[in-house]
Formats: structure tokens, C-alpha cells, sequence
């Protein structure tokens, strides 16, 4: 995992931790399917997609049904280390 300032998945904000977890269940999202699935605004989707992408556990990738819109998914890193982290 990348860290960034010796900031973790454990150093983020609770919105950050609930949308990582609605990626890891519900595969890649676009940031309209997070915000329906986490029940969040977009904008606190939003941040936290900026959050996860600093820390780098997230990638970003096009969505090719709507190429305005971008597809998020999990990097591939040990599952492990980032499920002991969100459940701390």
C-alpha cells in the first residue's frame, strides 16, 4: 500500500472507510453508484475518493458506457492489511 505523509486507511475520515468498503462488496463504482449505494452526498463521496486516491487504495479508470463519468475500483494490495485497518 502507498502511503502518503505516513497516512493510512486507519487516519481517514469515517466516509472514507464506509465508500472503501462499498467498493471492496460491490465492486467498481462510478461515483453515482457510490453515492447510491453509501447513501452519502456526492460531495462527501467526492473527498472521499480524493482521501482514498492519496493513500492509494483506490484506482480511477473510464467508464466506457459514459465516458464522463470514471469507474472506481480497489488497487490490488494484501486484503488483509487493509481489513485490519478499517475494522481498527
Amino acid at each position: 500500500m502507498t502511503e502518503t505523509d505516513g497516512e493510512g486507511i486507519t487516519d481517514l475520515p469515517p466516509s472514507a472507510k464506509l465508500v472503501y468498503k462499498v467498493l471492496e462488496y460491490d465492486g467498481p463504482l462510478t461515483q453515482k453508484g457510490i453515492v447510491e449505494e453509501s447513501m452519502l452526498s456526492a460531495r462527501t463521496v467526492r473527498y472521499a475518493l480524493e482521501r482514498l486516491d492519496e493513500v492509494g487504495v483506490i484506482e480511477e479508470d473510464v467508464y466506457f458506457a459514459d465516458a464522463r463519468q470514471n469507474l472506481y475500483e480497489l488497487t490490488d494490495q494484501p486484503a488483509d492489511q487493509a481489513d485490519a485497518a478499517i475494522s481498527d
